[in-house]
């Protein structure tokens, strides 16, 4: 399988990840940020490494199964679709992509991403 198949698959899973949002965050789950990696073999068959908000979120098995539902049904040349949820690294907002940033701050009203960013600076400057 050629590089350039390969990469016109990775942007139709892409775009199919770009559908899927958390309930509770108004930016799909590629945006922000909760796809660690998108792996294609040479037969097609597609792995998708994504994470959750928090350990504790009560859809990640919803999230789990719409990642290879969605990514199915947009990459029907896929041979195989398989979705692995992890928890290292840790999630976090700078993770976010600038899109997603963006996407935030008009539901928000403001920089979510870079408020984060800030308070994490001043932790660090506290502690010394």
């Amino acid at each position: 399988m050629d590089d350039a198949r390969k990469e016109e698959v990775r942007k139709k899973v892409i775009a199919a990840l770009r559908t899927i949002h958390d309930p509770e965050i108004p930016v799909n789950i590629y945006d922000l940020g909760l796809i660690y990696g998108i792996e294609i073999d040479d037969e097609l068959n597609v792995k998708i490494i994504f994470t959750l908000t928090a350990p504790a979120c009560p859809i990640g098995g919803f999230i789990h199964a719409m990642i290879e539902e969605t990514v199915k049904e947009y990459v029907p040349e896929a041979k195989s679709v398989t979705a692995e949820m992890v928890w290292e690294p840790v999630w976090t907002p700078d993770k976010v992509t600038p899109e997603g940033r963006e996407m935030l701050q008009q539901a928000f009203g403001y920089d979510v991403v870079g408020e984060w960013l800030k308070s994490q600076q001043q932790q660090k400057a506290q502690q010394g």
